[in-house]
């Protein structure tokens, strides 16, 4: 799959603007992924973004998740996490 058709099935099924996902891209690109605060921030804006809420007890477990060192590194562990 092309950038281009990527970012038009985001723009289409999500309603997310591709140039949403550059600004968050750069925000991860040198952050600190042991730093509870920098991850429940990402955590937070990725679910504003994709405008699915997100519970309390959901963002602890994905944020303990990242903090911990046990970051999922496919796109389909990190897809579940969000779905449960």
């Amino acid at each position: 799959m092309s950038d281009k058709n990527i970012f038009d099935k985001l723009q289409n099924d999500a309603n997310i603007d591709p140039s949403q996902v550059y600004k968050v891209a750069d925000q991860v690109k040198n952050a600190d992924f042991s730093d509870e605060k920098t991850v429940r921030k990402l955590v937070r804006h990725l679910a504003k973004m994709a405008n699915k809420p997100i519970s309390k007890e959901k963002e602890d477990k994905i944020v303990k998740t990242i903090t911990s060192n046990n970051m999922p590194m496919d796109m389909n562990t990190l897809n579940q996490m969000f779905k449960k």
